[in-house]
């Protein structure tokens, strides 16, 4: 299958994925169901960004472009795909990659995650007999030429175990963070409220702490962050809320809250759902480079950084803990 074939079906793939059909349709009634994290609302934004941030011609073929990919593909690998399943459609882009430089993807979907892929992948062999042949599933990825496989910082030692000698990317647990001036907008706090609260903050992209000057004012933020009150009659939630919310009590440590999100002083990155961590700064130059150092953070938001809004609207070129997966396939 010719490069242009593969661009065209993704392109095709797109298209798709914008028409609202009812096999599409049921498909996310049934994913949503399967995994009750994945409420309607989120399923149809990933399918959305999906749809307009990589599958889209007139961005596929200029990031196609730049990697000198060869029209065929004369020295194909079987590479194994480990997905997560923490936000719908999670492990795409790394399909995306291998489908792409005319590889043979084996993919291992996560058990929270299994309907949408199956879904796009039957849709392209439909399409495609070729196309077919480059994608299968499998619980047992022995004997691939290399691996990508996406989990928690616990599952990644066991990753090591068994694909380290191989060519392999192994992620481990990631997330972002935002650095705050005190200057943003009712406008831009609207804003970091997504990056901090979508899909109930659980990928690697959601903000889970604030940096923020000596003095500053939580109230507009706390404001702000009433947009995702909806998510208190979320069982799943409400019950994170309420655990996390008697711990700081029992604990006695200062938090802040407006009845559907906590705020709170923590010197760790991660937070749990529900609950965003922050910490004084008192010079952003030494901040922003310790930050930018730092291998557990996928993105920061803020002036001067990523817009606010934007942590959930990752390009072609955003390559998960900052590896570049298409050079990585380009050295097989």
């Amino acid at each position: 299958m010719k490069l242009q074939e593969r661009i065209d079906l993704l392109v095709k793939l797109g298209g798709y994925l914008k028409t609202g059909d009812g096999d599409l349709t049921l498909v996310k009634n049934d994913a949503a169901l399967q995994n009750p994290w994945f409420v309607p609302e989120f399923i149809e934004l990933a399918v959305k960004n999906i749809a307009t941030g990589f599958l889209e011609r007139a961005k596929l073929e200029p990031w196609v472009a730049g990697y000198n990919i060869p029209p065929e593909n004369n020295s194909q690998k079987n590479v194994g795909i480990v997905m997560a399943g923490n936000i719908p459609l999670v492990g795409f882009h790394d399909l995306l990659c291998v489908f792409i430089w005319g590889h043979k993807a084996v993919i291992k979907p996560s058990s929270k995650d299994t309907l949408l892929i199956k879904h796009l992948v039957q849709k392209l062999s439909e399409w495609s007999d070729e196309a077919a042949e480059l994608i299968s599933f499998s619980e047992n990825l022995k004997g691939c030429d290399a691996y990508i496989a996406t989990g928690s910082n616990n599952s990644a030692r066991y990753f090591d175990y068994y694909f380290g000698k191989y060519p392999s990317i192994i992620r481990r647990n990631r997330t972002s963070v935002a650095v705050l001036d005190g200057t943003e907008t009712k406008d831009e706090l609207n804003r970091l409220a997504d990056d901090i609260q979508l899909y109930f903050g659980l990928g690697c992209r959601n903000v889970t702490k604030l940096f923020v000057p000596q003095e500053y004012d939580f109230i507009p933020l706390l404001e702000a962050l009433k947009k995702y009150h909806y998510y208190s009659d979320f069982h799943k939630y409400r019950n994170n809320f309420d655990y996390h919310l008697a711990l700081l009590i029992m604990n006695s440590k200062y938090y802040m809250n407006n009845d559907s999100m906590i705020v709170t002083e923590n010197e760790s990155l991660f937070s749990p759902v529900s609950q965003v961590h922050f910490a004084y700064y008192a010079d952003k130059t030494l901040l922003s480079r310790a930050l930018e150092n730092n291998s557990d953070i996928q993105c920061i938001v803020g002036h001067s950084y990523l817009p606010f809004g934007s942590a959930q609207e990752p390009s072609l070129p955003d390559y998960a803990d900052g590896i570049d997966t298409m050079a990585f396939l380009k050295r097989l």
